[in-house]
């Protein structure tokens, strides 16, 4: 005969909180590859965040080595335009020595409600993917830099600035450094309203 022990939902509870204040933005990455199959399985687990009518707005775009050698000299190209070569050189190295980039899309809607809302879904849908990635012990960095918004990053990925809008390039590896983190108390921003 088979016994089952109660579980304690406390405990299930105050370990999803350990997780959930536990990840961290990640900057700077060990060289060590992560295996791929772990970002597709978080791609897996992101796709169930919320999203109004199930519009599932978004689509994942993962790098490989050449797209991410022809990013950092996209990244090189618009620093140098935007300020200087030394800084240029200095964001392009530190571009380089990223090892794994994702670009998260959120699909157009000239409905402004819906893209709001699919634009929402997918910022919950990166949550889940950092969070996963994060439980796997692989560090990100959810950036929307300038990047992001260059139309000739968009032509590099092969997508139609029309049909979708970059939510988001993330950054991952293993974490060289995890830094320490704090937040404001509660109280400063929560309003209880009668």
């Amino acid at each position: 005969m088979k016994t089952s022990v109660a579980k304690d939902p406390k405990q299930d509870l105050r370990r999803l909180a350990e997780r959930i204040r536990g990840r961290r933005t990640i900057k700077l990455f060990l060289q060590t590859p992560v295996d791929r199959q772990v970002i597709i399985d978080g791609i897996e687990v992101a796709r169930w965040a919320p999203n109004h009518h199930l519009t599932e707005p978004w689509h994942f775009y993962l790098l490989g080595k050449k797209a991410m050698k022809a990013n950092v000299d996209l990244i090189r190209q618009i620093t140098t335009e935007k300020h200087d070569a030394n800084k240029a050189d200095f964001k392009a190295k530190a571009a380089q020595d990223i090892p794994g980039w994702l670009v998260l899309t959120c699909k157009r809607s000239d409905d402004e409600v819906l893209q709001r809302e699919d634009y929402a879904s997918c910022c919950c849908a990166m949550q889940n993917l950092m969070l996963y990635l994060s439980e796997a012990g692989i560090g990100s960095k959810w950036a929307t830099s300038a990047i992001a918004e260059d139309k000739r990053f968009y032509k590099l990925l092969g997508i139609d600035q029309e049909q979708e809008l970059i939510v988001g390039v993330l950054r991952y590896g293993y974490s060289k450094i995890t830094p320490t983190q704090s937040r404001k108390e509660t109280s400063e921003i929560i309003t209880e309203l009668d």
